[in-house]
């Protein structure tokens, strides 16, 4: 479970750092809305990767499900973004760091659901015993 809790915030903190890169000399910070959703991204994904690392392990499970939402809902207004447009804005995939964000943030959902369900089960495990 610790190496899953290290790869799940790993991958947690390189979302927000993409988001701050992106924000601060991507040139997104200029953009109306998506400019501080993206300041707000890189700081509630740092938030969260840090509560990964730091929260008692009762705790995990709990954190492990609200990075998942919130990586989902990152990645979802990606997609959007790159389809029809998020809030005037439209994306593409040859944007810097759109292809390396898709992976980063698929893998996390991946890794944060595997931990919280990992959790789950050894929550439950204990509590029969």
């Amino acid at each position: 479970m610790i190496a899953l809790r290290l790869v799940s915030a790993a991958l947690t903190a390189a979302m927000a750092a993409i988001h701050l890169y992106l924000w601060d000399d991507g040139g997104y910070r200029d953009l109306e809305t998506i400019g501080v959703l993206f300041l707000l991204n890189g700081i509630g994904g740092g938030l969260l990767a840090l509560a990964l690392l730091a929260a008692p392990t009762r705790y995990v499970g709990v954190v492990a499900v609200l990075g998942a939402l919130f990586t989902a809902g990152t990645l979802a207004a990606l997609v959007v973004s790159l389809t029809t447009g998020l809030f005037g804005f439209e994306e593409t995939l040859d944007a810097e760091l759109v292809r390396p964000t898709i992976a980063v943030e698929s893998a996390g959902i991946v890794a944060l659901t595997a931990l919280a369900l990992l959790a789950r089960r050894r929550r439950r495990r204990r509590a029969a015993t």
